[in-house]
């Protein structure tokens, strides 16, 4: 039985967000159906004592020589340039490359130096959207042909934590520039300022933006959680009149998802992949507008019929996403690469 690696390692950090919560829920997937599709899996869960970049680039092909791997998947772009395997890699999107100043200089460069290369040299290429897709073949010439397109699903547990006491608004991510929250919290602010009940809460770690936010709100009711564990994030989505993902870019949206599996509609902006994963189950906005986020989530508190066609319409949007199917395509993926 051929066995295949998994870098897994962000899915086992002490607080694991974007690529460490698919990392876990594709491999819990994984684990459940790799053995009827007659494939092992090797689930690396931490790297060596060597520098991050050494571990990956230079230990990991000697592991995998070693224990004789058929092939490595790498679900966060740094896959090895050079192994002794067919490599396949997920590439989520390249917001380094749009929006640098939301990383350190050395992760920045780490991230524009290896995941271009990672992906020309991979064997396949895993994208969440088929904007990510099409976005790797106009800027790093990625053939489209080796390129597969595998949708995230809802995984977070529907839990029984009391939601916190309304009304709100609520927008999930690490507060940083591509995230665009400081529009939402202006746009929030002039909602108030016309006699807006709600408050705007904040669910992520503040990656650089928390002072700017701050001063930006005003008077306005703004709450900054910090990070959030999954049962009371749950309890945020359920509580919610409103879910706003303001993002300048994103390769997905898992966040628009789970909250649309909890009947919490959505309002996103009309950028980058969004329109692609909600479909007609989430009304749209443009980003750098101030005033139109404004409209749009005014408009969408303002009139809970169309709060409850958009929930409706959620409900049925996030079903067709789901872990086992991403497994399914994954090992189908595996098989391509194996021969």
């Amino acid at each position: 039985m051929p066995t295949v690696a998994i870098d897994a390692r962000d899915a086992y950090l002490p607080q694991p967000r974007g690529f460490g919560r698919y990392t876990r829920e594709l491999v819990a997937a994984l684990e459940r159906h790799a053995p009827p599709a007659g494939i092992q899996l090797r689930v690396l869960t931490v790297g060596g004592r060597a520098p991050e970049i050494v571990w990956e680039q230079l230990s990991l092909p000697r592991l995998l020589r070693r224990e004789g791997a058929a092939a490595i998947h790498s679900p966060n772009c740094f896959l090895p340039l050079r192994r002794p395997c067919p490599g396949v890699v997920n590439v989520h999107d390249i917001a380094f490359e749009t929006h640098p100043e939301d990383f350190s200089r050395r992760t920045g460069w780490k991230f524009r130096t290896i995941t271009p290369r990672a992906a020309r040299s991979a064997e396949r290429v895993i994208c969440l959207s088929e904007h990510t897709r099409a976005t790797l073949h106009e800027t790093y010439g990625v053939a489209p042909e080796k390129t597969r397109v595998v949708h995230a699903g809802p995984a977070l547990p529907v839990g029984t934590e009391e939601p916190p006491e309304g009304p709100y608004v609520l927008a999930v991510g690490d507060l940083r520039r591509k995230k665009n929250l400081l529009r939402l919290v202006e746009a929030h602010a002039r909602l108030h300022a016309r006699g807006l009940p709600h408050r705007l809460v904040l669910a992520g770690l503040d990656a650089g933006e928390g002072e700017r936010i701050r001063a930006a709100a005003g008077e306005a009711p703004v709450e900054l959680t910090g990070y959030v564990g999954d049962d009371h994030l749950d309890a945020l989505m359920r509580g919610a009149d409103l879910l706003v993902h303001p993002s300048l870019h994103e390769g997905f949206g898992l966040v628009m998802v789970e909250a649309m599996a909890r009947g919490c509609p959505v309002a996103a902006a009309r950028a980058t992949a969004l329109p692609e994963t909600a479909g007609d189950a989430a009304a749209y906005f443009d980003p750098y507008d101030v005033a139109d986020i404004a409209a749009t989530v005014g408009r969408l508190l303002d009139d809970p019929a169309e709060r409850a066609q958009l929930a409706g319409r959620g409900r049925e949007r996030a079903a067709d996403f789901s872990w086992d199917e991403a497994a399914r395509r994954t090992l189908a993926i595996y098989a391509e690469v194996l021969g």
